[in-house]
């Protein structure tokens, strides 16, 4: 219990202290596992497991967003193994012309470096509610791509190979009714969060280790699979908080690996000067693949990180005799570096590709990509972008005032499900600075906003305004602080949901009593 408390006031110090400085919390929790390693604390099977969980827990939470089908596409197969071969082949070359270093340890380090972080992009994109823009099921059908890759060669370094019986697990797709509806008699309470570790950690993870297959992959399958439920996103908020706190063990968990010296710091500060060159990488080939500039680069710097997956092949490594020690903790220390230089750039992602569109805007193709195609939006005279529970009302709402309307929305998911329903609705992304250039606004004299991010709506605002729209721009708030910035960047009316809803609530109640 003891270690416990320590671990538990070190992860939330150091946590606080760069929250403070403006860096990601994880950051912190980095810096406090390699701080106990160097005061001798050693990790132990229980922040293991616990690690192990909140990995599981937030795969599994990417796969309740995602679909398998969006992940089958040209430009994450080739955009994944064509950076890998060609991240592999370079470090390979470098290493052994260079440094005279054996074959083995060239080709490890490699593969090692070719790898970018799971964890952190989904961290990334959830926290920015990108997980379902283009850009980032691009990111994150690479990196599904990147650990079927890695468990490959953890199944070869292991001298273990899937079980004769692991086709048993194609029949999940036959109980697939099975598991939504125990999903729709799990309620709301806490019998929702017990499913979703069921899910996650039970059937995913360990079904599938039973088998001889990664426990990840398990548990991200199992979250594609209850994806299209209806109560998917509810499921994965009910565990987010818990997803959250087990992930602290393993950024704990990668710093207690050992305390670096001076020597390794250095090395591993080396390494990541070939971050960069990942990056640009990515960027040029999913550029030569039609993407856009923009979401060529998001994708991009999502993926400029190197990856905790790596240091588990590297594992394998030193199991092997292939890598030593010291080896592994340089290359755990780069891991680390790699993160806190990433965390701050994705959070200022579109500002930095607003400050970069006019370069990066040359190495377009002349071809557009289906998705990233300019949206049409005819002869609309209001356009709503966000396309939720609000958005769909206020859509509803205008088509019965006999106004021709058009919604917007960043979630494929939501567009074809309004689409059934016959609503007109398309895909885009709001916080693209490049949409609002893209669109006719011809005929729209009132634009809607009922995205929840407040970020979102303050860049879509000030994009319309740098364009010359010249109508209205309508949107909502749920907090007073957030007024001003929209006011600022030229809103015209902004509706506070708890300043409305007391007096609707009493509306609608006298006209059902009245009636």
């Amino acid at each position: 219990m003891v270690t416990v408390a320590i671990w538990l006031s070190f992860a939330f110090a150091l946590g606080l202290a760069v929250r403070l400085i403006g860096l990601p919390p994880l950051v912190g929790y980095l810096a406090a596992g390699f701080l106990l390693s160097y005061f001798g604390h050693e990790t132990n099977p229980v922040l293991k497991e616990v690690s192990h969980a909140g990995v599981l827990l937030l795969l599994f939470s990417v796969g309740l967003k995602l679909r398998l089908q969006s992940l089958i596409s040209i430009e994450v197969l080739a955009g994944s193994l064509l950076h890998m071969l060609i991240t592999v082949g370079l470090v390979y070359l470098l290493l052994i012309s260079f440094f005279n270093m054996s074959t083995e340890i060239a080709f490890m380090v490699g593969i090692i470096l070719s790898f970018s972080s799971t964890v952190v992009a989904a961290k990334v994109l959830e926290s920015k509610r990108e997980l379902r823009a283009f850009h980032g099921r691009v990111a994150i059908g690479i990196l599904i791509m990147q650990d079927l890759v890695a468990v490959a060669i953890l199944s070869i370094g292991n001298g273990v190979s899937p079980s004769p019986w692991a086709f048993i697990l194609l029949g999940l797709i036959f109980i697939r009714p099975v598991i939504h509806r125990l999903l729709d008699v799990s309620g709301h309470g806490e019998l929702v969060i017990l499913y979703g570790l069921l899910a996650a950690l039970v059937i995913g993870g360990h079904g599938f280790e039973y088998f001889g297959l990664s426990s990840e992959l398990g548990a991200l399958l199992l979250g594609i699979m209850i994806a299209s439920h209806k109560r998917a996103i509810e499921l994965s908020n009910s565990i987010w908080s818990l997803k959250e706190i087990l992930l602290v063990g393993f950024f704990l968990q990668i710093g207690l690996i050992g305390h670096p010296t001076l020597e390794m710091i250095q090395q591993a500060f080396l390494v990541n000067f070939l971050v960069p060159l990942k990056a640009l990488l990515f960027f040029f080939i999913l550029v030569l693949l039609r993407l856009r500039s923009r979401t060529a680069f998001l994708a991009s710097l999502t993926l400029a990180t190197y990856s905790e997956f790596g240091l588990i092949v590297a594992s394998i490594g030193v199991d092997n005799g292939w890598l030593s020690n010291e080896w592994m903790v340089m290359l755990a220390v780069a891991v680390a570096m790699s993160f806190a230089v990433s965390a701050p750039l994705n959070r200022y992602a579109h500002e930095l590709y607003g400050l970069l569109e006019r370069f990066l805007h040359i190495f377009e193709s002349t071809k557009r990509h289906r998705d990233d195609e300019p949206i049409n939006i005819g002869n609309s005279h209001v356009l709503v972008m966000g396309m939720g529970r609000v958005g769909t009302g206020a859509y509803d709402l205008i088509v019965k005032n006999h106004k021709r309307v058009i919604g917007l929305d960043s979630d494929p998911i939501k567009v074809e499900q309004h689409r059934r329903l016959r609503r007109r609705v398309l895909y885009a992304d709001a916080e693209d600075p490049g949409l609002w250039a893209n669109l006719n606004l011809g005929g729209v004299d009132t634009v809607m906003l009922a995205m929840p991010e407040l970020s979102a709506k303050v860049l879509a605002t000030k994009e319309l305004r740098k364009i010359g729209f010249k109508g209205a721009i309508t949107t909502t708030v749920l907090f007073e602080e957030e007024i001003k910035p929209l006011e600022e960047a030229g809103a015209d009316f902004i509706y506070n949901y708890y300043d409305g809803v007391g007096a609707s609530f009493a509306q609608n109640s006298l006209d059902h009593v009245n009636k």
